[in-house]
């Protein structure tokens, strides 16, 4: 956790102040809004907590940015790699299951199971490439867990696969490294703690609803975290790596907040 410094500038005329004060209000993310954006605390307070220095120059990106990184801090301490999302039952399954990604329907990737292979890098021991049987003939798991999308909408969903903690034990990755990183097939990227990589409900998820995959929710294989908004479950996976160097991701590193906790 970062340390808030002792002084902070505030040279801000007074409506600009209210204004900046507003925005973050309105844009600062869970769970730290709960936490620490209650009725008393100032845009001075604000500053203090995230080490901005509030200048004439100052702008609510900048503000919301320190914000941002000050949240994930945050919700990484509040998390909990040994408490379960709630689970549900088969019946709570939603039918149709709503389809979201940052393109429309018409434009989602199609992958060939013949030639997709899993690709592993990083701080792993055994790099060997997967194909979808070899991890189908791993051990199966299976979750009816709740997807909440940053959107403000959610749906439960039934998945199954292999469970992510196993996987990376079994290709002999760093597990106290501290990042996890994806790349996609549809040029999507984006990264995880490795607590949350190592948590029991991770899922590398090859079927939904007792069916393999379907294209539109990432086939071959997709990431399934409940304990992460939706953004943080990449589909169409073409790369698994690990390291101790900041990945990013793609909404990430346009402003999103990194650590993404549901």
């Amino acid at each position: 956790m970062r340390t808030p410094p002792t002084a902070s500038r505030l040279d801000l005329s007074r409506s600009d102040r209210a204004d900046l004060l507003a925005e973050a209000r309105r844009l600062l993310p869970s769970p730290l809004r709960r936490h620490l954006l209650g009725s008393s605390l100032s845009l001075g307070g604000l500053a203090m907590l995230t080490g901005c220095s509030l200048s004439g120059g100052a702008s609510a990106e900048t503000l919301l940015r320190a914000v941002s990184r000050l949240n994930d801090d945050a919700q990484a301490w509040l998390f909990d790699p040994s408490r379960l999302a709630p689970v549900y039952r088969e019946a709570d399954v939603a039918r149709p299951f709503p389809y979201n990604a940052y393109y429309g329907v018409e434009q989602i990737r199609r992958v060939d199971d013949r030639n997709w292979r899993l690709e592993l890098g990083g701080l792993i021991a055994h790099k060997a490439s997967w194909t979808l049987a070899g991890l189908a003939a791993l051990p199966q798991d299976e979750q009816i867990t709740r997807h909440i999308c940053v959107e403000g909408w959610s749906a439960i969903g039934r998945w199954g696969g292999v469970r992510f903690s196993d996987f990376l034990k079994r290709v002999g990755a760093d597990l106290g490294a501290r990042y996890v990183g994806f790349r996609c097939f549809d040029d999507y990227y984006t990264s995880i703690d490795m607590a949350t990589a190592l948590h029991p409900q991770t899922l590398l998820a090859l079927s939904f609803d007792g069916q393999p995959l379907p294209a539109e929710f990432g086939h071959p294989v997709k990431l399934r975290m409940p304990t992460k908004l939706g953004y943080k479950n990449p589909k169409y996976l073409a790369e698994i790596f690990v390291s101790n160097v900041y990945p990013g991701g793609y909404w990430e590193d346009q402003g999103y907040n990194w650590f993404g906790g549901s």
